[in-house]
């Protein structure tokens, strides 16, 4: 089978695997924030972090909800890497936002991160930072959804189908839930 036909069947593998409750009861948790004067605050790393941007744009313009993305000033970013280090940065940056518990936090990743072996370590310590102020953590993973996992109010799954792929594939479909979403 030739790599595009196996990667297109893969994605409907995907599609018919999705939990449709899940991305149900993320846009309630996304509108309760909206409804309750909230706002969203987008996260992610690598290519997750391109999503956080697009994404905040998005909710902003076109679903009415004050969205930000940690990383979209890149002045301040790299000075908080510099200073204090990328472990922290997100949360710090989090912080000097005033994140409170009437926002949220959405994250983007293909593990969800890992608190135990440091993996994506400023995620954890965003997500943990969130669970500090009573913030509602949402986000789209994929594998086990990792410490997004275990920590999010709600969170949704790209199902992994195969192994070799999951990281294209989760960082598709982040891109066509979010949209869904918005």
């Amino acid at each position: 089978m030739q790599f595009s036909a196996a990667f297109l069947r893969d994605s409907c593998r995907i599609i018919e695997q999705l939990s449709v409750d899940a991305l149900e009861e993320t846009a309630h948790a996304i509108a309760a924030v909206r409804e309750r004067g909230g706002r969203l605050f987008f996260a992610g790393s690598g290519g997750g972090a391109g999503h956080a941007s697009h994404a905040a744009c998005d909710f902003r313009k076109l679903g009415g909800i004050e969205a930000y993305c940690v990383s979209d000033n890149v002045s301040e970013l790299t000075a908080r890497i510099n200073d204090d280090g990328w472990d922290t940065s997100y949360a710090n940056w989090l912080r000097a936002s005033r994140f409170n518990g009437d926002d949220a936090l959405f994250v983007f990743s293909v593990g969800g991160g890992d608190a135990a072996r440091g993996i994506s370590a400023n995620l954890v310590n965003a997500m943990a930072l969130a669970r500090g102020v009573g913030a509602p953590i949402l986000g789209i993973a994929g594998r086990d959804g990792g410490t997004l996992g275990e920590w999010a109010k709600v969170w949704i799954q790209v199902p992994t189908v195969d192994e070799s792929a999951v990281t294209p594939q989760t960082e598709g479909f982040q891109a066509l839930l979010w949209h869904l979403l918005v």
